[in-house]
């Protein structure tokens, strides 16, 4: 006989709409840990009308959020990093729980997501606007930031803190609502986080977390009181977004898939160059929109680089996210799991070299575990080098030139992030200027811009012409007011029907 969740001792995780948790809710999905495979939660799935009533919460309490004064906004703000800092240990337990990713992983993804919370505690200078006083005789123009109003924030699986961060910060700073939606499948990071926002002095109601699925995400993208959303996640489900929404009159900007590639030249620090692949393909399982995926050998180099990579990957410690030796954690489910396996057997089939195979490593655990993988002599045309794998899995690919890899790489659909290992400046240069991609590293393997820049790529991986975070995510959150004032004197008055000139 089966055991009942009762019997199981699963949490029940519920929405936190206008500072209250509700767990009313007719359908539920499951919550893993993936190092053990237990289920261990069960999270509501919002109805259409949930959202409604989220969305009907967010609008009321944004009426007074946006009246209140920029100084107080930003107390709210560091008073937000305090407490964040103050308990990451608490948020990274949660996310490793959930997510299967290493402890110091989940500390880390923290410590990059309140990059935004510093940066957008400059709000004051953020919002500022502009003013040009006598355009014409006596008249004076200025423009302003207003709010777009209510705001949602779609978020994905593998960075359970850092995203929400990345987009609630900088709309909530702005003056707007939100509706958090998270994934369903680690859904206790974003309301602890939303929690945290409370005790900082948030009023209840301004950031609001809703978790579901698709009939939740369509209830967003037509909702007409919603304005704005933002979107991280595949490039299929980017595009659904960016379309449906964009269709129902809403601002949006949705980030999709990537499949990153590494340049090596010949002239690079080899040893450098492979320390930085296995870190860059295999780090959070290889979980990263910013993984490294393809490593580009460039002319005779290519033995000795892939010897290299092979030599180091027998010493990675693959295992619960808990343990502080464990390196790297499992995949996120079953299915992830099975997923990247089919991606290495079809590599074997369309006569690529698996060099190392994640599916021979064994685990002590009914986890979500697969090893790492090292594929050689991979080809455009095969799915393993087409598609976004999104586990431990780095395929090389051999080219004669400099200019073979460019042409590679530019004629990939995706243009997320790139990099590119050498000792000369001018080969740097020219990479820098010859790529398209949204991010490039120069001797950096996974390149996401600093809190002060933002963050998107190119192509298939952005929808919508903003990106994520830093300068250019001011600009999402908020739209453009032009005031032009006159002062006359009221015999200066008289009516002018021609067009007005200056």
């Amino acid at each position: 006989m089966s055991q009942t969740l009762e019997q199981l001792a699963v949490t029940t995780i519920g929405h936190r709409i206008g500072g209250t948790s509700v767990t009313d809710s007719e359908r539920f999905g499951p919550v893993y840990n993936p190092a053990t495979g237990e289920q261990t939660g069960q999270v509501a799935l919002a109805s259409a009308q949930t959202v409604r009533d989220a969305v009907t919460t967010a609008a009321a309490a944004q009426r007074d959020w946006r009246r209140l004064g920029l100084a107080k906004r930003s107390q709210i703000l560091f008073k937000v990093r305090q407490l964040i800092d103050e308990r990451r240990a608490e948020l990274g337990a949660i996310i490793t729980a959930e997510h299967g990713k290493v402890l110091s992983d989940a500390d880390g993804e923290i410590v990059r997501g309140l990059e935004n919370v510093d940066f957008c505690t400059g709000l004051m200078h953020h919002l500022k606007g502009e003013y040009a006083e006598q355009v014409a005789t006596g008249v004076d123009v200025h423009q302003t930031r207003q709010p777009l109003g209510v705001v949602a924030c779609i978020t994905p699986f593998n960075f359970p803190a850092m995203v929400p961060l990345w987009m609630i910060t900088t709309a909530i700073a702005a003056g707007n609502a939100v509706i958090l939606k998270p994934s369903e499948r680690n859904p206790s990071a974003a309301n602890w986080i939303a929690a945290i926002f409370e005790e900082a002095g948030l009023p209840a109601g301004i950031l609001n977390v809703v978790h579901g699925d698709k009939e939740a995400v369509d209830e967003i993208l037509e909702n007409p009181g919603i304005t704005g959303v933002s979107f991280v996640g595949s490039t299929p489900i980017a595009k659904y977004v960016y379309s449906t929404a964009a269709a129902n009159g809403k601002r949006v900007q949705a980030l999709g898939g990537a499949k990153n590639h590494m340049v090596v030249m010949p002239d690079a620090d080899l040893d450098a160059a492979a320390d930085a692949a296995i870190s860059g393909a295999y780090g959070s399982a290889g979980e990263r929109c910013m993984a490294v995926s393809v490593v580009v050998a460039v002319g005779s180099i290519a033995d000795e680089l892939v010897a290299k990579i092979s030599a180091r990957i027998p010493g990675l410690k693959v295992g619960d996210g808990t343990d502080p030796e464990s390196e790297m954690g499992p995949l996120i489910t079953a299915a992830a799991r099975e997923r990247v396996a089919g991606f290495i057997a079809s590599a074997q089939e369309e006569g690529a070299d698996v060099l190392v195979d994640g599916r021979d490593q064994h685990f002590d655990s009914n986890g979500f575990f697969i090893g790492v993988s090292l594929i050689d002599h991979v080809k455009p045309g095969m799915r393993v080098y087409d598609e976004e794998i999104f586990g431990p899995v780095l395929a090389v690919v051999r080219v004669d030139d400099y200019a073979a890899a460019v042409e590679l790489i530019n004629s990939n659909r995706f243009a997320n992030g790139t990099a590119v290992f050498t000792r000369d400046g001018k080969t740097a240069r020219e990479y820098e200027f010859d790529i398209e991609v949204g991010m490039v590293g120069i001797n950096v393997p996974i390149p996401v811009p600093i809190g002060a820049f933002s963050f998107g790529g190119w192509k298939d991986s952005l929808f919508g012409d903003t990106h994520m975070y830093g300068p250019e995510s001011f600009n999402f959150y908020t739209r453009r007011k032009v005031v032009t004032s006159r002062w006359p004197d009221p015999s200066e008055s008289q009516i002018e029907l021609g067009f007005p000139t200056h």
